[in-house]
């Protein structure tokens, strides 16, 4: 029987399935950009969950990342997301072995599609629930504005996003499962050595870092003391390790949500 994930999410029996578990592919995504298999791997004798398994054989080359590191990072955004308690990136681990070899591993999330947290709005409408992102036009000339909800979840996602330097938070890249819980996926092109920051969720751009996130905040401190864990830094390269360092004391020192740079697109396309 395969099961929710919500049944395994904090369960230890979950990332051993994740990491060693004998996987039994289902099919591609075929709009992921690499090569990503959906599977159905055992928790126990009687109970399984889906994942989603990406295989550095399947990882498309790119001009600005080192090959054959895709997956990997994967594995270092969740492992920051738990290091600072934040608790939005999927379990997520590395698989020595797989149908393809090695690669990454994280568990699938059932999306509630219904539940908008990023959307496309005619320009003028009210934005009480709404932070305004930047305003355009559609396809047939009228004006509209593109917004994400004012959720504090979200503002955590924004806070890794910019820890991790994530360079494609796309509004389809966030999602609510059944329990209303939100989840943040895709993060293959983060920690880059270069400031590569593009993301939907500008609505607190140049906002101080408010006491709801003092928590994460205080874990980034220590990172500096103690220094960052290894869970991450293993997947990194030295470079990217002391880019990292240097992002954590500039928003420390900061105190506020970045603003866009002018020497890299803010805005992912397509967005969704």
């Amino acid at each position: 029987m395969i099961s929710p994930a919500s049944d395994w999410i904090n369960s230890e029996e979950l990332i051993q399935a994740l990491t060693s578990g004998e996987l039994e592919v289902e099919g591609r995504l075929a709009g992921a950009s690499n090569g990503t298999l959906r599977c159905i791997v055992p928790i126990t004798a009687l109970s399984s969950v889906r994942c989603v398994y990406k295989p550095v054989e399947g990882e498309r080359p790119l001009w600005d990342f080192p090959d054959e590191t895709l997956s990997k990072r994967e594995v270092a955004s969740y492992e920051m997301s738990e290091a600072l308690g934040l608790h939005v990136v999927p379990p997520t681990v590395w698989r020595d072995e797989g149908p393809a070899g090695p690669g990454m591993c994280q568990v699938w999330i059932d999306e509630i599609s219904e539940i908008q947290l990023v959307a496309v709005m005619p320009s003028g409408e009210d934005l009480t629930n709404w932070h305004h992102v930047f305003d355009g036009s559609d396809d047939y000339g009228g004006a509209v504005s593109l917004v994400h909800a004012r959720d504090v979840t979200l503002q955590m996602v924004a806070l890794l996003d910019v820890v991790i330097n994530n360079a494609d938070r796309k509004g389809g890249h966030l999602l609510v499962d059944e329990q209303h819980r939100v989840w943040a996926i895709d993060h293959g092109v983060s920690f880059s050595t270069e400031e590569k920051l593009r993301t939907v969720l500008w609505g607190w751009a140049g906002m101080p870092i408010p006491d709801e996130l003092a928590e994460p905040v205080a874990a980034l401190s220590g990172m500096l003391s103690t220094g960052i864990p290894e869970s991450v830094t293993g997947w990194l390269s030295t470079d990217e390790v002391e880019a990292l360092e240097i992002r954590i004391k500039r928003l420390l020192a900061d105190g506020t949500f970045p603003l866009p740079s002018a020497n890299w697109p803010a805005i992912p396309w397509p967005v969704f």
